[in-house]
């Protein structure tokens, strides 16, 4: 029965009530299931009677069920071919006549369709767009230009491709000439309505969109039609960079006008053009420089202007960045002008900055310390003067010095000009990125950072409550961009005083020292040896978590305490440094850890603070579990089993990597715990592990995975008892079957191995097979074929547990006989030398040795297969693997916090990445081990071992084994 409209109407207003929201998304995903569900809601949206935030949720969940509905992972269609021909029909139709927010999210949709169907299922796409430009409503043109936009944008970011050529060429071919003549077309229209504001605010909207587009359509290459026109779409740019109109000024000092963000628009598209097509471009740019720089000397200090101005200076670090025009700044009087009009006036603190750091602290954080400020004046005016400083050292650092020297004697009275001087010192000093890992790794050779710092700065970082807290800020931030400049004994000095301002009450004062803390117990040498170690950090370790723990817990609300990631970062590298330093006041830690993980599950809201609180949670189970599995079981596993139990019965809607990295705690405490420590928890987890709700969510497999397979071997007697072995290998079979988790069915499959008799396994080890086999049929990946290898080798290995190689053929008969001699050469041999881990390795040397020795089918039915499984032993031997004792212990250097992804491939918990098993810790020189098992077999089977070298292998590999017959 198709969805009714009436009833998906009142659903989706129910999701705008907090106290329904719940419930009414539960039952939109049943509605989701119906025929012509998508339809339903674009009618929704096109329906015009309805209130506007309906008809927008509608256009909302079109765009969400479009994300995970429409095709699947191999890319075939998820819904019947006539429905996506309908959507694709009305789609550009009903965005364009749809309110504009609206319209965003019917482009996000159509995005994501041209994704998936690029331009070779819905050739007719740009045809479409095309044939409804107007040239006489601009409304019309916005809707087709958002459109074009929100397919076009997707080719910014990625790597040249044939695929993706094809792609642009076709767009191209049918969208560029008519795109060029709606461009000249629009600024007819301007012109002609230079009087009429709302006409005139239409046609720059559409203006904008079209400046975008020329940057989309130009991100890979020059496009021949744009080529050709170049004079005149120069000429067009540089109008409408000098264009103003009071009709289009906005009063609000923070209200950008739709002037200025064409004019931004087009400095960014300048940049694009200098940087990649100066060959072509260079002839037209010098008016632009002459524009650029007008527009910097007398645009205003309002917010409102700040995209404008850090654009304009993108423009100009690109033209520095070239042979032909950057020498036009290397003289003294123009450098003091671009100091003094340029870059002082964008580096002063303003009114603004100072309000953000009072009134909005973690986004001024976030804005200076991250880079996520790449727009703000301060920041483009620092890249512009390092650029300019590249190319002419001496000169910049001479003329800036000058102004650093005047800056530094007015700070005296004024903390303000002290902040400007530090400010430029930083500009000036760092050469090169400033590095998550070190910072600065090098300086400018004209300056010396240590002597600024005890000079200038060091006073304000020892300085009490009297210092202006954004001077205690910038001596804070100074020893975080220099910390690798520093030695180990000037640290030793400067630690203590940062420490201290951690008890600072200013918000951002504490926050940049826990920051600064932190990146200097990260910091290690090249060989990896940490400049302060475990024994430094231990002293004081207790006090300083107890001191962040009450810094984040004084915020009761679950976003205020999430807000701070950069204490709970603090909090994971301290346990990191201290690893099992951590018992002695684990209980504590714990205590906060749970009271936090409580707050945050009633709404996790900043995914950067919870990966850092599991990653801490992760380092205290990683060191210190083993030896206090009680205190954990007691302490993590009634929360945890909360939060799953609730999450599959639908009372609490727990965020996909939320749970992905609490699932990823739970495995790690199994694979850390000694087996009678968890005995009764692992029940608990069986029943939300063996459903279906977990698993439905593509990115909770991989931790679900993980969890399965650590639960699987200590809950074997139960999964027996209780009938779910069945359900275990339903899931083995539902990853098998995807794509994107095949790989991850084979550490079910493995655990499965490990924990179960074959007599346990018997009635479903054909269909096991028949199920690799038919995977194998395809086209297998190279990661598929390794894990098939090693999974035949661990059942080979297993002879003692009365698996092996005979168990693995008579299994393989079963579904065909001729089946097993078909894949072994080309899945298992060819594939065994690739193995890349050495525990991997030795699990194949120790299958390998048993088939030799033991196997019956090998001994008597396939006896060439005998020679050529020799003939990979004695490759594996001649550099045999050598497994270390100490897995497990290497140095934790999880990622930065700029490399962390949310998306659907989410970023595992580094203090929890599994160990790689070995399978045979008893099998400690695999040389030796190989000699005495061979020796032994040959006397057990009274030498017929021997006799099979001798018949079955050429000379050069008889000798070469017989080595391990002595």
């Amino acid at each position: 029965m198709a969805a009714d409209i009436g009833h998906i109407s009142q659903l989706l207003n129910a999701t705008l009530d907090p106290s329904q929201h719940r419930k009414a998304e539960a039952a939109l995903r049943q509605e989701a299931a119906r025929p012509q569900y998508s339809l339903t809601l674009l009618n929704i949206v096109n329906s015009d009677s309805l209130p506007i935030n309906t008809r927008l949720s509608a256009a909302l969940a079109f765009k969400n069920f479009i994300r995970s509905n429409y095709v699947d992972e191999e890319g075939n269609y998820k819904l019947p071919e006539d429905e996506v021909l309908l959507i694709k029909e009305r789609l550009i139709g009903l965005m364009i006549s749809c309110p504009s927010n609206v319209q965003s999210q019917l482009g996000e949709a159509i995005s994501v369709i041209a994704d998936y169907d690029s331009w070779r299922r819905w050739d007719t796409l740009t045809e479409q767009l095309v044939s409804r430009f107007s040239t006489n409503d601009p409304k019309i043109n916005v809707g087709v230009l958002e459109v074009a936009h929100s397919i076009f944008a997707r080719w910014r970011p990625l790597t040249r491709t044939d695929e993706l050529y094809i792609e642009i060429n076709h767009v191209i071919a049918t969208f560029g000439q008519p795109f060029v003549k709606l461009l000249i077309a629009t600024d007819k229209r301007i012109d002609g309505n230079a009087n009429n504001q709302a006409a005139l605010k239409g046609w720059f909207e559409a203006l904008d969109l079209q400046i975008k587009i020329l940057h989309d359509m130009s991100s890979h290459d020059l496009p021949p039609i744009f080529e050709e026109n170049l004079e005149g779409i120069s000429k067009l740019l540089e109008k409408y960079l000098d264009y103003s109109n009071p009709l289009l000024a906005t009063d609000d000092d923070t209200e950008e006008s739709i002037v200025d963000t064409v004019k931004a628009d087009i400095c960014e598209l300048l940049e694009l053009y200098t940087m990649k097509y100066d060959e072509d471009f260079s002839q037209y740019c010098s008016p632009f420089i002459t524009s650029a720089w007008n527009l910097l000397s007398t645009t205003g200090s309002e917010t409102k202007y700040d995209t404008i101005v850090s654009k304009a200076l993108h423009f100009l670090t690109a033209v520095a960045s070239t042979t032909q025009h950057a020498p036009m700044f290397n003289e003294e009087n123009v450098l003091t002008q671009i100091v003094e009009k340029v870059i002082l006036p964008n580096v002063a603190l303003r009114e603004s900055d100072v309000e953000m750091f009072e009134d909005e602290p973690i986004e001024f954080i976030r804005r200076d310390l991250e880079g996520s400020d790449t727009d703000s004046r301060r920041r483009s005016a620092t890249d512009f003067l390092r650029k300019l400083q590249e190319k002419f050292e001496t000169p910049v650092t001479n003329t800036v010095s000058n102004y650093i020297n005047h800056y530094l004697t007015q700070g005296k009275t004024d903390w303000k000009a002290k902040d400007t001087a530090v400010y430029l010192f930083l500009s000036v000093a760092a050469k090169g990125a400033v590095t998550a890992a070190q910072g600065v790794k090098t300086v400018n050779p004209l300056v010396n950072v240590v002597h600024f710092f005890e000079q200038n700065i060091a006073s304000d970082l020892m300085g009490g409550d009297d210092v202006e807290p954004i001077s205690k800020v910038d001596a804070i931030k100074y020893l975080y961009t220099f910390r690798s400049q520093l030695s180990k004994e000037q640290w030793k000095l400067a630690l203590g005083p940062l420490i201290r301002n951690m008890n600072s009450s200013n918000y951002v004062v504490y926050t940049y020292a826990a920051i600064a803390v932190e990146r200097v117990l990260f910091l290690a040498d090249d060989a990896g040896n940490q400049m302060f170690p475990r024994a430094d950090i231990e002293p004081f370790a207790k006090d300083l978590l107890t001191h962040l723990f009450k810094l984040i817990e004084k915020e009761t609300s679950p976003a205020k305490l999430q807000e701070n990631e950069f204490l709970m970062r603090c909090v994971m590298r301290i346990l990191i440094v201290i690893k099992d330093g951590a018992t002695p006041i684990l209980d504590n830690v714990l205590t906060h850890l749970i009271l936090i993980t409580n707050v945050m599950k009633q709404n996790p809201s900043n995914p950067r603070f919870y990966y850092y609180h599991f990653e801490a949670m992760g380092a205290l189970v990683r060191y210190c579990s083993g030896t206090s599995a009680a205190l954990f079981n007691q302490k993590l596993w009634e929360p945890f089993h909360k939060i799953l139990a609730e999450d599959v019965t639908g009372q609490f809607k727990t965020p996909v990597y939320t749970l992905f990295l609490l699932l990823t705690i739970l495995a790690q405490l199994l694979e850390s715990s000694p087996s009678e420590a968890v005995s009764d928890n692992y029940k608990a987890l069986l029943g939300p592990l063996l459903g279906a709700t977990l698993w439905e969510t593509r990115g909770n497999v991989p931790a679900c995975t993980r969890l399965l397979s650590a639960v699987i071997p200590k809950a074997a007697k139960v999964l027996i008892a209780e009938n779910q072995l069945e359900p275990v290998l339903g899931i083995f079979q539902k990853l098998l079957s995807g794509k994107k988790s095949e790989l991850q069915s084979f550490d079910i499959l493995d655990a499965i191995i490990h924990s179960f008799e074959p007599a346990t396994l018997d009635k479903y080890f054909g269909t096991i097979i028949q199920l690799l086999y038919t995977k194998l049929q395809g086209s297998p990946s190279d990661s598929l074929k390794l894990r098939f290898a090693r999974f035949y080798h661990l059942v080979g290995a297993k002879l003692e547990a009365g698996y092996g190689a005979d168990y693995f053929i008579k299994q393989s008969n079963q579904v065909d006989e001729r089946a097993f001699a078909q894949v072994y050469p080309p899945f298992v041999l060819a594939e065994t030398e690739k193995l890349p881990k050495p525990v991997d390795r030795k699990t194949a040397v120790v299958s390998l040795t048993k088939t030799l020795c033991d196997s019956q089918a090998f001994a008597h039915k396939f006896m060439k297969g005998w020679g050529n499984s020799c003939r990979i032993l004695l490759s594996l031997l001649a550099n045999p693997p050598a497994v270390s004792a100490g897995l497990g212990d290497e140095i934790i250097t999880e990622a930065s916090v700029d490399d962390i992804g949310f998306g659907l491939n989410y970023t595992a918990l580094n203090t929890c990445k599994p160990v790689a098993r070995d399978d045979f810790p008893e099998v400690l020189d695999v040389t030796k081990w190989v000699k005495e098992y061979m020796a032994a077999a040959n006397q057990r089977h009274g030498g017929v071992v021997e006799g099979f070298i001798t018949q079955r292998l050429p000379p050069e590999q008889q000798a070469a084994i017989a080595q391990y017959m002595r």
